[in-house]
């Protein structure tokens, strides 16, 4: 039990710096937290809520079959699968999903363009890679509004113990091995996309 309030209270705090970021909106979004490896057991948002706000059932507890284990009266977000994806292929032990602006606007390009790479930015450090311009790249795959589609196409993407996959016109799932790790490599991520679209903007600008 105390593992369980451990990891609650991580997550919720993670859910509050993030809703203060306006990350949430339209009640979007879903974070979750493994309390449990075997059974495998995790706390995930609850669908539909509003994630400004903060409440004791703001998160439920699932099993590795996606069922809530105490409170079968509301629903998980609907993107749970690919929370337990991750927990069962990888020693993730957090993953965070936002929709933002610039993580939405950074996929315009696919099905053309099917990942995005990133290489001689300082912040780059923050994703554990420190060598002298070092390249990150990030999957895009095809938004599709069927789950278990979307799962089946997510899932060859699931290769490390943290990661990220962009969806496009979506959003953005990232997965580390502590929360600390998941929250910081969703921040690096989201800065990427800034400084790639107001270097654009700033391009265009200057050209005309």
């Amino acid at each position: 039990m105390k593992e369980f309030f451990k990891r609650y209270d991580e997550i919720r705090d993670i859910k509050q710096t993030l809703a203060k970021r306006d990350w949430f909106l339209g009640t979007s979004g879903n974070l979750s937290i493994k309390v449990n490896d075997a059974p495998l057991n995790f706390l995930v948002t609850t669908s539909g809520k509003d994630k400004t706000k903060h409440m004791y059932d703001d998160f439920l507890l699932l099993n590795e079959f996606d069922q809530s284990i105490w409170d079968e009266t509301k629903k998980p977000s609907a993107e749970s699968i690919l929370h337990r994806l991750i927990y069962l292929h990888t020693n993730a032990t957090c993953v965070l999903h936002v929709h933002t602006i610039a993580n939405n606007l950074i996929t315009k390009d696919f099905p053309a363009q099917k990942e995005l790479s990133f290489s001689g930015i300082e912040i780059i450090k923050a994703l554990g890679l420190w060598e002298e311009d070092e390249e990150i790249t990030i999957p895009i795959i095809k938004n599709h509004a069927h789950i278990p589609t979307l799962a089946e196409e997510f899932l060859p993407h699931i290769k490390n113990d943290h990661g990220a996959v962009l969806i496009h016109n979506h959003g953005i799932t990232v997965w580390g091995t502590s929360a600390f790790e998941a929250k910081k490599h969703l921040e690096a991520y989201e800065f990427l996309f800034q400084y790639a679209l107001q270097g654009s903007l700033n391009n265009l600008l200057i050209k005309n």
